[in-house]
């Protein structure tokens, strides 16, 4: 799959409008979805998938072993642990085949002067670093205890521009926030594939419509389907009213892991929600980010 074989199938808008997903409107979330298209442009923008089709990867595998490369060349089995939502099996293959193509620092490499050269063009220096500098400033004091994503991306080294380290600080959030999702459902007794039915049919997707895409069988959305149900969390392809409520405290258990970040930010963080906000902007008009606004807040 080429680039723009991607940008045809995800950029387009879509037939009939599709209804934007309710979601909580606390700092937590504010800022990861203000930061979401920002925080993606490693993969879905031109340049760094142009760079990283130069090495001889396809879009899901630069995907895969450009996030994974952060945490050096691990063992499939630690990237299925740390992506958290993948089915093994397919995440192992395409992660395998990444790392046999491309070296880790190329990948490395194209990814960050790839993201740097794509913000570069859509956004000044100084709006960029107005954003990145507090951001950066509070992810350099956070624990990474539990956080093997972001701790890994925050060791390697920043980007020289601004605007690259625009890019770099909402990846940090967006890993940040991620890793605690996972220990959020974790601790909620969600397994990879509930954790996927129960957010697609929250943000107003039929199952399998998104998990689908994860690599899960029939059968296993199945099995899962039935656990969601056997808890009276789900019922006849939609949520409950239980349902909608356990997704919620799903959403504040994973708002909470991001309480140290948000305390830091302080009062300026509706500032910063405002300027990323109006950057992601940019991005969604240029466009290099899936139209859908439900991909937006599933991530």
């Amino acid at each position: 799959m080429t680039y723009d074989d991607v940008a045809n199938v995800y950029f387009a808008q879509p037939p009939s409008p599709i209804a934007v997903p309710a979601l909580p409107g606390t700092p937590a979330r504010r800022l990861r979805d203000a930061l979401e298209p920002v925080a993606t442009q490693g993969w879905w923008s031109r340049p760094p998938m142009e760079r990283l089709t130069s090495l001889g990867l396809g879009f899901f595998d630069a995907y895969v072993w450009g996030r994974a490369a952060a945490l050096g060349t691990p063992a499939a089995s630690v990237v299925v642990s740390t992506f958290g939502v993948f089915e093994p099996g397919l995440l192992t293959a395409v992660y395998q085949q990444g790392v046999g193509t491309a070296s880790r620092d190329d990948v490395l490499a194209a990814r960050a002067d790839g993201a740097s050269a794509a913000m570069e063009a859509l956004v000044s220096a100084d709006a960029a670093a107005a954003v990145a500098g507090p951001l950066l400033a509070a992810i350099e004091q956070l624990d990474g205890m539990g956080r093997p994503l972001f701790s890994a991306l925050r060791e390697l080294p920043l980007p020289s521009s601004s605007q690259g380290r625009l890019w770099r600080a909402a990846e940090l959030v967006r890993e940040h926030r991620g890793d605690g999702h996972l220990a959020a459902a974790v601790a909620a007794g969600l397994d990879a594939v509930e954790v996927n039915v129960f957010t697609e049919l929250w943000l107003g997707y039929s199952v399998g419509e998104y998990s689908g895409t994860r690599g899960w069988s029939p059968e296993r959305l199945a099995a899962a389907v039935a656990s969601l149900e056997q808890r009276d969390w789900m019922s006849n392809g939609a949520l409950t009213p239980a349902g909608v409520r356990a997704r919620l405290r799903l959403e504040e258990d994973t708002d909470a892991t991001q309480a140290a970040l948000v305390n830091l930010l302080g009062p300026g963080i509706d500032g910063l929600v405002a300027g990323a906000a109006a950057i992601s902007d940019l991005v969604m008009a240029r466009p290099s980010f899936p139209a859908d606004p439900r991909k937006r807040a599933a991530g």
